[in-house]
């Protein structure tokens, strides 16, 4: 599969990016983890205007960029699920929805610092700190040139930072997901557990679900697979990869409804 395979769903194909760019608009999901050092929790900023660099100058191929943010850095809804848990399920869900804005705090910050106009919208009303999620005014500050910093997940529990990212693609008809982890893309197995893991350059939405690959949730697949989203899922570490996944060049892992599953 070539990477004019990007172009194949149906907002994605009536205009392209400038300066070259495969795409006008992506969603990129960020991890809480990719805010700290491996292994540790909290914030490093070190790592966060690392990440924030990373954003900037892929941003300036002019594309415009919403980045929805992790929370799991600082917690995690389902490390609540034990029985004993004094905790409400909900209650740690709505916990980690707070966690996603602290972060998105720290990433506002950080591209400021480098220059960049951003926006920090949040789907959980907090007008001291955040603009609320309006899809109309998200898709304007996108317009503008302004990155937006999407945080508090939907505003509701037991949905993944995964499925509100590819729900917020669809709304705000972006043309791709941009997945950034700390691997390559997707593999059989965890690659930092298992040494034998097959990577797989190209899969389908049907195949992530079947294999039960985890890479997202596979409400967010689902919500990917009925519109035809492309989801590359790449290793933001490596310095340039979030530009060259937005000029659309071949790494990570592509999902889409093609055919080509290879490893």
């Amino acid at each position: 599969m070539s990477t004019s395979s990007f172009g194949s769903n149906d907002a994605g194909s009536k205009e392209a990016g400038a300066k070259g760019t495969r795409f006008r608009r992506v969603i990129l999901k960020l991890s809480g983890e990719s805010l700290t050092h491996a292994g540790e929790r909290g914030i490093s900023m070190e790592e966060v205007v690392h990440v924030a660099r990373e954003i900037q100058q892929a941003h300036e191929l002019g594309c415009e960029i919403a980045v929805m943010i992790g929370g799991g850095n600082i917690l995690r809804g389902s490390q609540f699920k034990s029985q004993s848990s004094a905790i409400h399920e909900a209650t740690a869900h709505y916990m980690g929805m707070l966690a996603t804005v602290i972060n998105g705090l720290a990433v506002q910050d950080a591209l400021e610092s480098l220059g960049c106009q951003t926006r920090l919208m949040t789907a959980i009303r907090m007008d001291g700190v955040a603009e609320p999620y309006i899809r109309r005014r998200a898709r304007r500050h996108l317009e503008k040139g302004r990155i937006v910093l999407l945080a508090g997940g939907t505003g509701g529990p037991f949905v993944t930072t995964d499925t509100a990212a590819a729900l917020r693609a669809l709304e705000l008809e972006a043309n791709a997901v941009l997945k950034a982890t700390r691997v390559d893309g997707v593999y059989s197995d965890d690659p930092e557990k298992n040494p034998h893991a097959v990577f797989y350059r190209e899969l389908t939405y049907h195949a992530v679900i079947e294999q039960k690959l985890r890479v997202m949730d596979h409400t967010a697949i689902a919500h990917c697979m009925e519109r035809n989203m492309p989801i590359m899922v790449f290793n933001y570490k490596v310095a340039g990869n979030i530009q060259r996944a937005i000029r659309g060049d071949r790494l990570g892992t592509l999902i889409t409804a093609g055919s080509g599953d290879d490893a």
